[in-house]
């Protein structure tokens, strides 16, 4: 019976050697970003925030890169930025030579009244002039270059007078607005032809 349990024991401690001889540690791989906690959590480690990797960026509106800023960087009407190229056609067309918070307005050939189609430039103007009390502005009357030059300075007067005239009645104080007239001297378009002449009838709004 001895025997019979001596051999048992020695069988068992000789398979137990056996098996802890085959279990040794298995080598851990060194870390790398591609197998690191981020991965194995289901966390993304490529370009968050949280990975210290890649770059934030924000998206921005040609509108909002743009006008807060006359020369800065901030809003802008009609999709331009402030730094866009002044002399372009399009920049042109949609500011004139006002500045870019406000809208330039046109006239009919020979007259100085406000059109119907143009008030809602004028009530633009006047709801940033609200929100800026601080600001104030020149209204600056221009002419096409048919008629005298006289004349044209004289009509350049009376369209930024009524001009002048509808901001005050929407609101504005008139000690913030002054008027001037180039008539037919600063042409912004210098052909002949009636889209030119249309485009030059025209009263700017420039900021001061």
């Amino acid at each position: 019976m001895k025997t019979l349990t001596t051999l048992l024991l020695i069988t068992f401690f000789s398979a137990s050697l056996v098996l802890l001889g085959g279990c040794g540690k298995k080598p851990v791989p060194p870390y790398s970003s591609q197998n690191g906690a981020g991965s194995s959590t289901g966390v993304n480690s490529g370009n968050g925030a949280d990975s210290g990797q890649g770059t934030i960026t924000e998206e921005t509106t040609p509108g909002e890169e743009s006008l807060d800023s006359a020369g800065q960087t901030g809003e802008a009407l009609g999709g331009f930025s402030v730094n866009s190229d002044q002399e372009s056609e399009e920049y042109k067309k949609t500011y004139g030579r006002s500045s870019s918070e406000m809208l330039p307005i046109y006239f009919d050939f020979d007259q100085a009244g406000i059109r119907d189609d143009q008030t809602s430039r004028l009530e633009r103007n006047a709801e940033y002039l609200k929100a800026n009390p601080s600001r104030n502005l020149v209204i600056e009357g221009n002419s096409d270059e048919r008629g005298t030059n006289e004349y044209n300075l004289a009509l350049g007067e009376r369209r930024a007078l009524n001009a002048k005239n509808y901001l005050i009645e929407l609101g504005i104080e008139e000690y913030r607005i002054r008027t001037l007239s180039f008539g037919e001297e600063r042409p912004l378009f210098t052909g002949q032809t009636e889209f030119d002449w249309s485009q030059n009838r025209r009263d700017d709004f420039v900021l001061e």
